[in-house]
């Protein structure tokens, strides 16, 4: 599953991707330093792992991971080619689900490409692009299915649809606000609209403003901008996050005291990235390794049997289950078989996030 993470140049987003990914992508303060889309994967953090692993001693621990991709400063006129946009609108169309980066702090040293700080105006240049473009798709489908229209009346229901989505883009609406059925839903699939991809909104903060967080007035604005889509924002001063990111796992720690967090700004954006896209982890644990495997929620026990391997799903007999809770509290597995608290699933079992399973099957 890869995340897109966008914004206009010099709002701090290759800054954010370094911090979480320690790849390094170049970063300068001038439009266009990315051309093209840097990738790097993370691991999701779980805490559970390690919890695990004190009980099982594993060899080895491997968690759950994500894809991030750093893709280029958007800029006005980007859906007609203006900068480098067909180049940055198509690597966004590659990725599941989008970042959007706005700057939120104050710094006559790095430029900004409108000339000041105006987190709305930023976002909704971002969204028009994005909706511009998809205007454009939208239009050639309606246009398809009203020339098939003659031949088959199942086209109209097409019609229907995408005029629905049309109507709210005409307006200055994402996509992603219209309500569609389950039909409706398979229908507009593949046409891969952006403003139909899920988002969640990072506001880049100054250190200062990290102590207000969601009181900051700016911070504040996004939060109620993108109330109509239904998104998440996340405040972080993505400096301190990069710095953080150099640091080894005590002074993390010691740094994240010193300010006053719990857990890291990367940490949430990771985690709701993860819940954005709709995944979820189920754990296998042994001595051999305790890992964290990703399936969508909803996944039944077969499907995420197939994650592991694909004759585990074909040979699928049953899956023997326990909650993760319920291991960490009984201390064993041993324990938790003598209370009885290890049940055993059949084919139409739906994965619950946190679920220790170990899969019965025959090949």
């Amino acid at each position: 599953m890869k995340m897109g993470i966008v914004g206009l140049p010099n709002v701090g987003k290759s800054t954010l991707f370094n911090a979480i990914t320690k790849a390094g992508a170049e970063c300068a303060n001038y439009p266009f330093c990315t051309i093209e889309p840097n990738v790097g994967i993370v691991a999701v953090p779980d805490e559970r792992l390690q919890k695990l692993a004190e009980i099982y001693n594993p060899q080895k621990i491997t968690s759950a991971v994500i894809e991030f991709v750093d893709i280029a400063g958007l800029v006005k006129g980007a859906s007609n080619g203006e900068g480098l946009g067909n180049k940055f609108l198509s690597h966004i169309r590659e990725v599941d689900s989008i970042v959007e980066v706005v700057r939120c702090f104050e710094n006559p040293n790095i430029v900004h490409v409108d000339g000041s700080i105006n987190p709305i105006r930023d976002i909704e240049t971002i969204n028009l692009e994005l909706i511009f473009a998809d205007i454009e798709t939208v239009q050639k489908r309606i246009e398809n299915a009203k020339k098939k229209l003659k031949a088959d009346k199942k086209y109209q229901i097409e019609i229907d649809t995408f005029e629905k989505i049309k109507e709210a883009l005409d307006n200055g609406k994402s996509a992603r606000t219209v309500k569609l059925n389950e039909e409706e839903q398979e229908i507009v699939k593949d046409a891969f609209l952006l403003t139909m991809k899920p988002i969640l909104y990072v506001a880049n903060i100054s250190e200062e403003q990290l102590e207000k967080g969601l009181d900051d007035e700016n911070v504040k604005q996004v939060q109620e901008y993108v109330k109509q889509e239904n998104a998440d924002v996340i405040p972080l001063c993505v400096k301190i996050e990069e710095e953080l990111a150099t640091l080894d796992e005590k002074e993390q720690k010691e740094m994240l005291e010193a300010l006053g967090l719990d857990e890291s700004g990367l940490d949430k954006v990771i985690k709701a990235s993860y819940d954005l896209l709709g995944l979820m982890s189920f754990l296998t644990a042994g001595e051999p390794e305790v890992r964290a495997w990703t399936i969508k929620r909803g996944t039944k026990a077969p499907q995420a049997a197939g994650k592991i391997h694909s004759d585990i799903e074909r040979g699928f007999i049953r899956a023997e289950v326990v909650s993760y809770n319920d291991l960490i509290r009984e201390g064993s597995i041993n324990a938790v078989k003598e209370k009885g608290l290890m049940r055993s699933e059949g084919k139409d079992y739906i994965m619950q996030d946190g679920d220790v399973v170990l899969f019965r099957f025959n090949v």
